[in-house]
Parts: C-alpha cells; sequence; structure tokens
C-alpha cells in the first residue's frame, strides 16, 4: 500500500512521494499472497475431500439405501393393494358368470323338459313312480316257478311239385281288384 504524507514534514514530500514501482510491487506481492492462499484452500479441499470423500460416498450409499427400502416398501404395499383389488374384481366377475351360467342351464333344461312332455318321453319322475309301482307288484305276487324249455319239434322239409302251378289270370285275382276295373255308374 501506499504510503500517505504525513503534514508538517516539508522535506520529507518528494521522498515519500508515491513511486509507481513500489505501488506495483506491493499490489503484485498482495495478489501472490492472495493468489497463494487460494491455491492452497483448494489443495486443502482436495486433501479432505479424499480424506472425508469415502466417508462422504458411504453416507450417501447408506442414505440411498434407506430410501430405495422405504420406496420399495411403499410400492410393495401399492401392488398388494392392486392385485387384492383385481383379485377381487376377478371374482365378482366369476360370480356373475357362474350366476349367469346356471340361470342359463336351468332355462335350457326347462325348455326341454317341456319340449320333452310335449312329445310323450316320460321324465325321470314317471319311470321312478314305474319301478316303485313294479317292485311293488313283484312283492305281492308269488315267485314264478322254473319250468323246462318247451323243445320245438324238427321241421320237416316240403316237397317241391313235380309240375309247376298255372298263373291264374287277372280277373280271378280278387273281387276287389275286379271291382275297381269295373266303370262306375252313378
Amino acid at each position: 500500500m501506499a504510503k500517505q504524507k504525513k503534514p508538517g514534514k516539508k522535506g520529507r514530500d518528494t521522498q515519500d512521494a508515491i513511486d509507481p514501482q513500489a505501488q506495483a510491487e506491493a499490489m503484485a506481492r498482495g495478489m501472490s499472497e492472495s493468489a497463494q492462499q487460494i491455491w492452497l484452500a483448494g489443495v486443502g479441499a482436495f486433501a479432505r475431500a479424499q480424506s472425508e470423500g469415502n466417508k462422504l460416498f458411504e453416507s450417501l450409499v447408506r442414505e440411498g439405501m434407506g430410501f430405495e427400502k422405504t420406496a420399495r416398501e411403499a410400492a410393495g404395499h401399492q401392488a398388494e393393494a392392486m392385485r387384492e383389488a383385481v383379485e377381487s374384481r376377478v371374482g365378482q366377475a366369476r360370480d356373475r358368470a357362474n350366476e349367469t351360467w346356471k340361470r342359463l342351464e336351468t332355462a335350457f333344461e326347462t325348455r326341454v323338459a317341456e319340449t320333452l312332455g310335449r312329445l310323450g318321453v316320460p321324465t325321470r319322475a314317471d319311470i321312478a313312480e314305474l319301478n316303485a309301482k313294479l317292485d311293488a307288484l313283484a312283492a305281492r305276487s308269488p315267485a314264478p316257478t322254473r319250468r323246462a324249455p318247451a323243445r320245438k319239434a324238427p321241421v320237416a322239409k316240403r316237397a317241391q311239385p313235380a309240375t309247376p302251378r298255372k298263373t291264374v289270370g287277372k280277373s280271378a285275382k280278387s273281387p276287389r281288384a275286379s271291382a275297381a276295373r269295373r266303370p262306375r255308374t252313378s
């Protein structure tokens, strides 16, 4: 820095006058000292980053793992809720489909039964009723006795006539045929 003049000393005024070269040297020294301090601060920051960098990195990794765990838990809860909602809707759709099939099956069975009734086909209930009646009749009647099967007499072969039969004329066939050929008189 430049020196200031002191009032009252007139002889030194010329000596103490600000010398531009001295002023430039002083400024250069100040800038050099500032640059040196900035350089040393940067080297110190680099050294601290190296020594504490691993610690900082590890702490960031731990924080990231905690955040990831929290995010996964939240996503898991949301996925579980979504899965339950989908299963519920699928179950409702399945129930509605089963109800529809049951109604369709009932309608089909009713129409088939009506059609079979119109055609006179007996129902299961009719057949069960007939079987019950047959069982009741069988219980009342005595047991049939077994008979020996009857033997059939051997059938003799007929002898062929030696002469061929004469064919009979058309008029001798039947009275209906001859009546059909007669003209009607009305």
